[in-house]
């Protein structure tokens, strides 16, 4: 964004907040989604916790108010905004450590599992802050979306299933070197390109947790879905560095109290989405396939994700890979 854009994002921001500056009491949230997705109900819980012990407000800005995932971290970070909630999908690219959840197969997809890995894991909760600090953000949460599961025109099983299967996936290299890894031909592109893709047969297939493939009619686009066990869709909630650090001490507990008291709601409201979102497929769309890979099918997958996670050391260096080694052991620690 040039300072030009700078500027007048900065106007439209004063007029949409009555021209406060950056240090009075209305604070602003920007984020990727909607009030109703979890990025939301998130924001509504942070919102509900900062207003309730203190005179503190929180204007929250949705998908699309600020424009483009890239215009909204900008304007995080000059200090137009105070929070922001965005995925490493997005970020990778400036924290190339946080694609670490883009990784196949270093997360847990068990409900009780994911919260002990997001709750308590060493990755999670420690070795992610230097990184998003050197970018002027104050790491506040990181929370799952759902399960991430594939959508396609086919059934397929293994890696060579899907040889020659156009799988559009995030702007993201590591998902695109994920795909290719599974044996796909992935294609990036925005998510709003993804519905008419798939009309017009750009691309035969997706991946989103339940809840977004169920809100968007992603099922009756295509024919099978596939839990593959890979992963969750992640985010992560940030602060502006400048701002949280000039906030009182008696206001930076109140961000992260906040932020720990949305995450623990998140963590439940995530798994209840997915369920619903997979009940309504099932509902609405009786004949739609529904496919859970056995564990000896999803070995195949898993020895072809080592080349992925060669990708990322490569991209995130010695860092990303201790964080990717303690992302392990937090895996095997919330399976006990």
């Amino acid at each position: 964004m040039t300072i030009k854009k700078i500027a007048a994002a900065a106007s439209a921001l004063a007029m949409l907040v009555g021209a406060t500056s950056a240090s009075a009491d209305n604070w602003r949230y920007a984020m990727e989604e909607a009030l109703t997705d979890p990025q939301g109900m998130y924001a509504l819980k942070f919102k509900e916790v900062i207003e309730a012990n203190s005179d503190h407000t929180v204007q929250i800005f949705p998908i699309g108010s600020l424009g483009e995932s890239a215009d909204a971290m900008e304007q995080a970070q000059a200090g137009l905004l105070q929070f922001i909630d965005q995925s490493p999908g997005f970020t990778g690219a400036m924290i190339p450590e946080a694609e670490a959840f883009l990784v196949p197969y270093v997360q847990p997809t068990d409900p009780q599992e994911v919260r002990k890995f997001f709750k308590e894991g060493v990755a999670v909760n420690e070795m992610f802050h230097d990184s998003y600090r050197e970018q002027g953000l104050e790491l506040l949460a990181m929370f799952p979306e759902g399960e991430m599961v594939v959508t396609t025109m086919e059934e397929f099983r293994t890696p060579e299933d899907m040889e020659g299967m156009k799988i559009r996936t995030m702007t993201s290299p590591l998902l695109l070197e994920t795909y290719k890894a599974f044996g796909a031909s992935p294609i990036a592109m925005p998510w709003g390109e993804l519905i008419g893709a798939l009309k017009t047969n750009m691309v035969d297939g997706q991946e989103n947790p339940t809840v977004w493939i169920e809100a968007y009619d992603l099922d009756n686009l295509t024919k099978v879905m596939t839990y593959t066990g890979h992963g969750q869709y992640t985010t992560a909630v940030m602060a502006n560095a400048e701002f949280y650090d000039g906030l009182s001490d008696e206001d930076k507990a109140l961000v992260q109290k906040a932020s720990q008291e949305a995450l623990d709601y998140i963590l439940d409201v995530a798994v209840e989405l997915d369920a619903i979102g997979l009940k309504k497929i099932q509902e609405s769309n009786p004949d739609y396939k529904i496919v859970r890979l056995t564990d000896e099918e999803r070995e195949a997958f898993k020895e072809r994700a080592k080349l992925v996670e060669a990708a990322f050391i490569e991209r995130a260096g010695p860092r990303g890979e201790a964080i990717l080694e303690q992302m392990k052991k937090d895996l095997e620690a919330a399976r006990q």
